[in-house]
């Protein structure tokens, strides 16, 4: 940045296992979106190494990663992201079309993705004619279609108003019970405490590691200085 050095992450170290629901929090300018693009495949770490189901993401070609990124990753964003001349059926099934699958399965697949969301009967809707819940549920569909291996959501209430911000926390709830893995970048404590695990990142480190737990949180490891746990 004009010729200044900026270390976004400082040797931060961690693991997210299958099947976990993990909170990223943190001021602007700690170093989450950055975490949350290299776990995402869209950006690569200029040191170090990071993995996506034993794949060093760093050794893959442009198309390699292009093509993880259908297959293994579920986006959803705060502006939604939707396509607005196609309606909400046609936004789901996006990711399909580009993983050349058959007409017959896109669409079957595509609107079971709308009724986990329950969307089913909105599928011919154009994203004006949606309210805002609305339409980050349709892009939770979209993240869903392929049966990703991890859903990655970046501020996904950040434009909705609390009842539905409870609603749409409801869904991943859901999701993740049903054993869908979710990473989700937040600023918000009442959002963050759906997960049931916060990382806590401070100037590109990460300064606490929590687990949510019935009678509140308690400490797990946060010193870079130690391993992670070893996964199952």
């Amino acid at each position: 940045m004009g010729g200044q050095h900026v270390e976004a992450l400082k040797g931060i170290s961690f693991s997210v296992i299958s099947g976990e629901f993990v909170a990223i929090m943190g001021a602007s300018g700690s170093g989450k979106s950055t975490c949350m693009n290299i776990i995402g495949c869209l950006d690569l770490p200029t040191e170090g190494e990071a993995f996506l189901e034993g794949l060093n993401i760093g050794r893959l070609a442009k198309r390699e990663l292009s093509a993880l990124r259908n297959q293994k990753i579920g986006f959803v964003f705060q502006g939604f992201n939707l396509l607005h001349r196609t309606s909400a059926h046609k936004n789901v099934e996006l990711p399909l079309i580009y993983s050349k699958m058959p007409v017959r399965e896109r669409s079957s697949r595509t609107q079971h993705a709308l009724e986990q969301v329950g969307l089913a009967d909105r599928a011919s809707h154009y994203p004006n004619q949606l309210s805002g819940g609305q339409q980050q549920r349709v892009a939770i569909a979209r993240a869903l279609v392929n049966s990703p291996a991890i859903i990655l959501a970046d501020e996904p209430t950040g434009n909705l108003d609390t009842k539905t911000s409870d609603e749409i926390m409801k869904i991943f709830r859901n999701l993740n019970d049903q054993g869908i893995t979710i990473v989700m970048v937040t600023h918000e404590q009442d959002i963050a405490s759906n997960a049931k695990r916060r990382l806590i990142f401070r100037d590109g480190l990460i300064v606490d590691d929590e687990i949510s737990t019935r009678s509140g949180v308690k400490k797990g490891w946060a010193n870079l200085c130690r391993k992670p746990p070893i996964d199952n």
